[in-house]
């Protein structure tokens, strides 16, 4: 049976739980806010949807689509205050968004395909290098 850790989803939700962690632990502040958003849009991405009992018309995936652009709206507001607000928030963003960013850019095609292992992210996020150079 899969954990699910395997998949992008979970490894972007651990990054950014990890993440959340690692701010904390540098502004000794819990962040109990922003740690509930982060876990609500984590169960968000991964609900299975259900199985509609009509085929969807245009004007009712328009107003699904403008649902998950208030959400990420919303993500966006929280990152960017986060990030007005703590000069350490925006380094630690910067410094690891070459694991982050493909996941929310990439179509649904490439997410499938991603095989990126959670202890590259870990190692990546804690600073250590498994390159040979």
């Amino acid at each position: 049976m899969s954990t699910g850790e395997d998949k992008p989803d979970a490894q972007l939700f651990q990054l950014l739980t990890h993440l959340l962690h690692q701010v904390e632990t540098l502004t000794n502040q819990e962040e109990v806010e922003l740690r509930a958003k982060i876990e609500a849009l984590g169960l968000e991405v991964t609900k299975v949807p259900s199985k509609p009992s009509q085929h969807l018309d245009e004007l009712e995936i328009a107003k699904e689509l403008d649902k998950l652009s208030a959400r990420l709206d919303d993500v966006d507001e929280m990152i960017s205050s986060a990030m007005a607000a703590d000069p350490q928030v925006q380094s630690l963003l910067s410094s690891t968004a070459e694991l982050w960013m493909p996941v929310i850019t990439a179509t649904s095609d490439e997410r499938r395909s991603f095989t990126v292992a959670i202890d590259d992210i870990n190692d990546k996020a804690n600073g250590r290098n498994h390159s040979d150079s």
